[in-house]
């Protein structure tokens, strides 16, 4: 072996050449190799050679640019996965590598031949060399004819999935970077993919993705199975260059506009609710359920949950009935719930839910994930493994009541007084006689008190029904500044006799 080739071997096993001038294939534990020594060298700003023009047209215009069919990745083989490409605009002008895995490993080269640019009239302007925005996979998920779109990886870390029958909704993201500090918030991004081949009979696709950003690089391993509930099983290994005062685990993104019982005022809209997700669910490790409606709040809101390393959490969209939205571009009852499933003891932390004020629909407010409970520090080498599944939220509801609605009504003659009233629905819970007594446990924050509460059967839809007021302490707040009343936070459940017999619903509701 010449001294050439015994350089190219010692590099590609450090993984500082690039993996097309490699004989051997990649492999997750490359991808961590290769991750490990970027994290020892300064972040450098990605190359971006996206010209002005294409940063600044319109979402409109950028949707007029498609990927020509005929130019489909594995789009004349037998695979049963085709992979097709986002031309970079709009918000996502960062080109990203995607490299195709058979044999060898081959990028996928940018041409503006791949694509129709529509009404756009710019197409002898672009760059040959300019890259791609990101990909989408498609899958015979609905009919075994027909290639349907099941994941989309475009923007940052972002990314997001469909299962059977379903309608694009909320996202996920690699990692969060001290989200809801300030103005520190970082956004990672994947630069780079290896998207392995799947053979003829594969009911999976596996790909791997290389992070990177100021405070930490990533190795992500990603495998997804398509079908009734799109299943992606999930790897990371993080190296940190600096310290992250606040590292989101597995974060979830979504939107919540408005809903029957949640208004935004001024806005008319002849459909009754706007939303991706109407709930954060979480599973306590000691088997609590916990169900936390989301808003659209007046002011930034961020709850924790402190539940070191739970048995998994998401967003759901637990309202699927159509006649709730009327929307039928959006179809948002078809819009998919995502369950995070933590496959390793990931430690000391807490769930933090993270709601943000809107005055539309087109932006994500919603946002869920896990914190490690102490700061991450640099050096440090961090790994975590999950599943994230997607689909129907009635697939993941737990077999004890869960909640279907929370109303709130203010006192007509005292504004003081909230009225609450709670659904709780359920197969186990329906078998519970009108004639039993549920008791109502309920806990308020100091400064407010529960009066009047009510428990009872719900004829019409066979669970039970919690009524209840909230008053303020008016000794209490007497010397609060107006305005400045503190937020009710609340926590209820069902028991029959000691047993609980729902889901604990918790809300915090700002005077």
């Amino acid at each position: 072996m010449n001294t050439v080739a015994k350089t190219t071997l010692l590099l590609c096993a450090v993984l500082l050449y690039p993996f097309s001038a490699c004989a051997e294939t990649v492999s997750y534990q490359k991808i961590i190799k290769r991750a490990q020594v970027l994290s020892e060298e300064p972040y450098q700003e990605p190359d971006n050679k996206t010209p002005d023009f294409l940063r600044n047209i319109s979402y409109d215009q950028w949707r007029d640019i498609r990927f020509k069919d005929e130019n489909t990745l594995w789009g004349e083989d037998e695979s049963p996965f085709k992979i097709r490409f986002f031309h970079p605009g709009f918000f996502y002008h960062q080109p990203v590598v995607v490299n195709e895995v058979e044999r060898v490993i081959k990028p996928f080269t940018f041409s503006p031949e791949l694509f129709e640019y529509g009404h756009n009239d710019f197409q002898s302007q672009i760059p040959a060399g300019l890259g791609l925005a990101g990909f989408r996979i498609h899958y015979p998920v609905n009919n075994p004819s027909v290639y349907d779109e099941v994941a989309v990886f475009l923007g940052a870390s972002y990314f997001r999935a469909v299962a059977k029958n379903q309608f694009y909704g909320m996202s996920a993201r690699g990692l969060a970077v001290n989200t809801a500090i300030g103005d520190r918030e970082e956004f990672p991004a994947f630069n780079e993919f290896w998207v392995i081949k799947p053979s003829k009979n594969d009911k999976k696709i596996k790909l791997y993705a290389l992070l990177d950003s100021p405070s930490v690089v990533g190795a992500y391993e990603y495998i997804i199975t398509p079908g009734n509930e799109t299943v992606m099983v999930v790897k990371s290994t993080l190296f940190i260059r600096k310290k992250i005062s606040k590292l989101g685990i597995a974060p979830l993104t979504s939107m919540f506009f408005s809903s029957e019982s949640s208004k935004f005022e001024g806005h008319e809209d002849f459909r009754p609710e706007v939303h991706d997700s109407d709930g954060m669910a979480i599973l306590t490790k000691t088997g609590e359920w916990i169900w936390r409606p989301v808003v659209n709040p007046k002011e930034l809101l961020i709850n924790s949950f402190d539940v070191g390393t739970p048995q998994g959490f998401g967003l759901f969209q637990r309202d699927q009935n159509f006649d709730h939205y009327q929307d039928l571009e959006s179809r948002f009852e078809s819009r998919p719930s995502v369950w995070v499933t933590p496959k390793a003891d990931w430690g000391n932390g807490h769930v933090e839910l993270l709601q943000i004020p809107t005055t539309n629909e087109y932006n994500d407010n919603i946002n869920v994930y896990w914190v490690p409970e102490k700061a991450v520090e640099a050096g440090q080498r961090m790994e975590f493994s999950y599943t994230m599944s997607w689909g129907a939220a009635s697939g993941r509801n737990p077999t004890l009541g869960y909640v279907t609605d929370t109303r709130i009504v203010r006192g007509d003659h005292d504004k003081e007084r909230m009225r609450f009233f709670v659904d709780f629905q359920g197969k186990d819970l329906s078998k519970i006689t009108a004639d039993k007594a549920l008791i109502a446990d309920i806990s308020v924050s100091r400064g407010y008190t529960i009066l009047e509460r009510q428990v009872f059967k719900n004829i019409v839809t066979g669970g039970w029904r919690l009524v209840f007021f909230v008053v303020s302490d008016r000794d209490f707040l007497k010397d609060m500044l107006a305005g400045k009343k503190p937020p009710v936070d609340l926590r209820a459940f069902l028991k029959n006799d000691t047993r609980a017999v729902t889901e604990t619903w918790t809300y915090t509701y700002i005077p």
